[in-house]
């Protein structure tokens, strides 16, 4: 039997028309979907009636699948001949583990492609009302994982380059850690003034923001009780956010709903 072929796509960040057309293609044509936690569930309705849905998500402290088992997955379903499309949250190389996923399939001969989507931490900011660069505000826009950078964590990070080398800084999955992450690069010369955004639920329904800077933004966030998922960015460029806050109004104005509702294209084989 001939292999089948695996799609490594990116669902985008939560706001199902942030799909794009090549990965929305992979979905209809799939007949397995190996999807995460943090992808639109509206996506799958587009999925053929006999595909098989596999649920590989993440939480923190809580893995439906681990990753190996995820790994054997999307071997085991490519040998028997099956079209797989592997649905990943955000982008499937920016800290989805998309690399490691497409090097078993390299080692194990199946043909495979990548399919970018849209990540979090330029999509979030966006519909915030926050864009990461700014020719004003910054050049230079860095994204950083916040996992593990705690107290007792081993930390590699080069935080005097984040701290003075770079303008705009998004945290994937620091919430937890926010404390060490902001008192490290005030430790390193970011000035405690600098204005800082936690935005949870990024570009969904559920999308909640909130501002502070540096040096209170931790307080603020347990004060407000944020949780995952949520990015929070540093940089001069959150102060735009009081004048562009284009999102707000769509929730304020109209159904999101009827906003997220995708009228799906007809692909050819």
């Amino acid at each position: 039997m001939k292999p089948g072929k695996v799609h490594l796509v990116g669902a985008g960040p939560g706001d199902p028309k942030l799909i794009t057309v090549y990965g929305l293609e992979c979905i209809q044509k799939a007949d397995v979907i190996a999807y995460d936690r943090l992808v639109n569930p509206e996506l799958l309705n587009y999925a053929k009636e006999d595909a098989e849905l596999v649920y590989c998500g993440k939480s923190p402290g809580k893995h439906h699948l681990i990753q190996n088992e995820i790994h054997e997955l999307l071997v085991e379903k490519a040998l028997q001949g099956k079209n797989v499309t592997r649905l990943k949250g955000g982008d499937p190389f920016v800290f989805g583990r998309g690399g490691e996923e497409a090097e078993i399939l390299e080692a194990n001969g199946i043909e495979y492609d990548i399919v970018p989507g849209i990540t979090a931490g330029i999509a979030a900011p966006a519909y915030a009302g926050i864009p990461v660069t700014h020719r004003e505000h910054a050049s230079s826009y860095a994204i950083v994982t916040g996992h593990g950078r705690d107290y007792k964590g081993q930390d590699n990070l080069n935080w005097q380059a984040l701290a003075q080398g770079i303008d705009t800084i998004a945290f994937y999955m620091g919430i937890g850690n926010m404390p060490f992450i902001c008192e490290k690069l005030m430790e390193h010369g970011r000035d405690g003034k600098t204005p800082v955004a936690v935005i949870e639920w990024g570009t969904t329904d559920k999308q909640r923001t909130i501002t502070g800077t540096l040096s209170s933004i931790s307080s603020k966030a347990v004060t407000e009780k944020i949780q995952n998922p949520s990015i929070f960015l540093v940089g001069d460029v959150v102060q735009l956010r009081e004048k562009i806050q284009w999102f707000e109004r769509v929730i304020e104005s109209e159904s999101i709903k009827e906003r997220n509702e995708l009228e799906c294209p007809s692909f050819k084989n």
